[in-house]
Order: structure tokens, then sequence, then C-alpha cells
């Protein structure tokens, strides 16, 4: 299979009978185990439907090419984190900074537990990460982070936000990510998880005070 980056990653059709949900929901997660377990440069169409126990010709009446398949994965990991942001950050029942510090929280502990999976597809996001999809994908996230900075700084100018959003969420992204590289027990992820949020909170309170 010789799919190159950013090739089609859209699906082929929908599936619209349990039938045919059932068999995407089985090549997915055939997609999962051969990610995981043999990583992104031995990953391919033909591996996946024989994990998955189907036809390759099965596999293509959904997904063109793997970069569809890989968008796929990323584009619900991706849904994953969307909801939970807007979970977090839009619950206004709680101070600003109480949110963060809960998102925080919930994000490192989600990076450890899926450690595996998330550094596959970060190998794997050559395939996708210029396509128009995944641009879109992404755009939801910022949108959702803007509006908790518009409230958390409401005295700040939108350029100051704009930093901010940018800072919290590439420095919780990066940190995430390296940190969950190494197996962590659950009192490592807490002290992690809250001398990163203190950070943030700290940041944010002396943009404030500015």
């Amino acid at each position: 299979m010789t799919d190159h980056p950013t090739s089609d990653i859209s699906l082929r059709k929908q599936p619209k009978q349990a039938r045919s949900t059932e068999l995407v929901s089985v090549i997915l997660e055939a997609a999962v185990q051969v990610l995981a377990k043999e990583g992104i440069q031995r990953f391919t169409t033909a591996r996946v439907a024989e994990k998955a126990g189907v036809s390759v010709g099965s596999l293509y009446q959904y997904f063109p090419n793997k970069a569809a398949i890989l968008f796929r994965l990323q584009s619900d990991e991706w849904r994953q984190t969307t909801a939970l942001l807007r979970s977090i950050l839009e619950d206004d029942r709680r101070p600003p900074l109480e949110r963060l510090r809960a998102l925080v929280h919930d994000f490192i502990r989600s990076e450890c537990e899926e450690a595996e999976m998330r550094v596959a597809l970060n190998d794997a996001a050559p395939y996708y990460r210029d396509a128009p999809e995944a641009k879109e994908a992404r755009a939801s996230e910022d949108d959702i982070v803007m509006v908790f900075m518009r409230e958390a700084l409401p005295t700040a100018s939108d350029a100051t936000r704009a930093l901010a959003a940018d800072l919290i969420t590439a420095t919780l992204s990066s940190g995430g990510k390296n940190f969950s590289e190494s197996p962590r027990s659950p009192e490592e992820i807490e002290t992690y998880a809250d001398a990163m949020a203190d950070m943030f909170c700290a940041y944010l309170r002396s943009l404030e005070h500015d």
C-alpha cells in the first residue's frame, strides 16, 4: 500500500444500517490494535483488514486509504478532547481558575491512560495534519478556549487572551505528552497536574493585574 500523506481522508460512504456501523467499528478497533502494537511504519490497510477479519474490499467501501483510517481515529480523539474542554471550561457554576485546574487534571490523567495510542497517532499526523478536515477539527477546540479566556481575562486585550490561550494549550499538550511517555503512578499524576495548574493560574492572575 502506498498511501501518501494528506491524501483523501473522508469516508467513502457513511454507514447507515446497524450492520454497516458495526463493520466500521470492527475496522476501527482493529486499526487501534495494529497501530498500538506495530506503529505507523507497519500500519497498512491490509494489516487492518486481516486483524478485523474482513476483506480489504470491505474496508475500502468506507475507507479509501490508511490516511482515512488514521484520521478517523484522530478525529475520535479530538471529539473526546473537545467534549472534555466543553464540559469543563463552559461550566459557569465554577470560577474560571477552578475550571482550568480541573481541565489540567483531567487532561494529564487522560494522556497517561492513553499514552501508547496518543504517541502512535502523533507519529501518524503527517498523513492528515494539513487536510482541511483536520484544520476544522482543531479550530473548534480553539474556539472553546478563546471563549473561556474572555471570561477568565475580562479586562485583557484580545491579543493578550490569544497569547495566553496559545501558551496554555501548547504547554498542556506538549507537557502532557512528554510526561505520559513514562509509566506514572496516580500520585505522580496528581503532583504533576497540580504543579502545572498552579503555574497556569498564577500566569492568568498576573495578566489580570497588569
